[in-house]
């Protein structure tokens, strides 16, 4: 028996007809644009504290920003011509250690015994390889020994004595620590050892006589703020890497280590989340494990740099009763940076994009 043939009825036709001319004659839906990630980008800082343009005064601030701009002309330089970022973090601690307007290298401050005692640390995202040394006291740039460390070690921390020892066996430069001695920092130490009723060191050798005091308001500047310089960049293969160096704390006692060589406290780089790097006051960024925390909410809560810099710095921090800022970068170019002191030597640059300096808080 035949089966009857369906027939589409006159009404179905019309609506498939109306249904299929709307569809030709609707606009296409926008894609959604990603913003291409930059060839690269750096963030620097120098120290963060107590600071206002009144105490600094011009020709100090002047100072302090063109060192910051040259700081970036250093990293720039490597990152442009298709350097690392570990190359880029490397030149541009390395400059920092040698511009005694920085507590970190020549120009660290100094220790109750009058010794300069020198942490550094980097960290490769791409890896999570690290290199860490603390209590150094002869090797010129301590970022270069903990690369060092890295590179030629199988491990990820050396302290003092051993440490130079190794770095004297890679090549590492020495320096006499003659080398580190700046005047406005030995002052700084004699004033902070005095209000402390502690002894004071003798004068080291090779520095030459004391000369004239300084100037009471170089010296209340000089108290005010306190230092640990530090970058993190991406180059443009996509990783990042994070280096901070540091000489501590002024008057510090018993071989005391802040967060800077503490992977996770003060420097941390992953190139799932984030690079940081910190600078404040190490105990409280220790207990927080600052950087960490940081790369931790980017890559495990989906938060925003800014986000996730501003909650560990601005909220956690701050209610612990720790002070300081950090810098940081991500792999897909988001650079950031959060402070919860008036001032912070800092510095940026995206690739195609013009440099921000700022030392205050009204600073961009």
């Amino acid at each position: 028996m035949k089966r009857p043939v369906r027939r589409t009825s006159h009404l179905a036709l019309l609506l498939l007809t109306l249904g299929l001319t709307a569809c030709a004659s609707r606009e296409p839906v926008a894609t959604p644009q990603v913003a291409a990630r930059p060839a690269w980008a750096l963030a620097i800082h120098g120290g963060a504290g107590v600071m206002d343009r009144e105490t600094m005064g011009p020709e100090t601030e002047a100072s302090y920003r063109a060192a910051m701009h040259a700081a970036l002309e250093r990293g720039r330089a490597v990152l442009e011509k298709g350097g690392s970022a570990l190359d880029a973090v490397v030149a541009v601690v390395r400059g920092l250690e040698d511009d005694p307007q920085f507590n970190a290298g020549k120009g660290a401050v100094f220790t109750a015994d009058g010794r300069n005692e020198l942490d550094a640390a980097i960290m490769d995202g791409s890896t999570l390889k690290a290199g860490a040394v603390a209590g150094i006291t002869g090797t010129r740039n301590p970022i270069t020994l903990a690369r060092a460390v890295m590179e030629k070690s199988p491990h990820v921390m050396l302290i003092g004595a051993g440490a130079e020892k190794f770095g004297r066996q890679a090549g590492v430069e020495q320096a006499d620590p003659s080398w580190f001695f700046t005047e406005r920092r030995w002052q700084s130490l004699k004033k902070t050892l005095t209000e402390r009723g502690l002894p004071l060191p003798a004068r080291p050798p090779g520095v030459g006589p004391e000369p004239a005091p300084l100037a009471s308001s170089d010296m209340a500047f000089e108290d005010r703020k306190y230092g640990t310089v530090g970058v993190v960049a991406l180059d443009n293969q996509g990783h990042v890497a994070a280096g901070t160096s540091t000489g501590g704390t002024t008057a510090k006692l018993w071989g005391r280590v802040g967060d800077v060589p503490i992977i996770g406290a003060g420097t941390y780089a992953n190139d799932k989340s984030c690079a940081v790097s910190a600078t404040g006051t190490g105990e409280y960024f220790i207990r927080l494990g600052v950087a960490r925390a940081i790369c931790d909410l980017v890559e495990l809560k989906g938060m925003g740099l800014q986000q996730a810099a501003d909650e560990v710095i601005q909220a956690r921090l701050t209610a612990l009763g720790g002070d300081g800022g950090i810098v940081a970068v991500t792999p897909d170019g988001q650079v950031a940076w959060s402070f919860n002191t008036s001032g912070m030597y800092r510095a940026r640059q995206v690739a195609g994009g013009e440099p921000v300096v700022g030392i205050f808080k009204a600073d961009p």
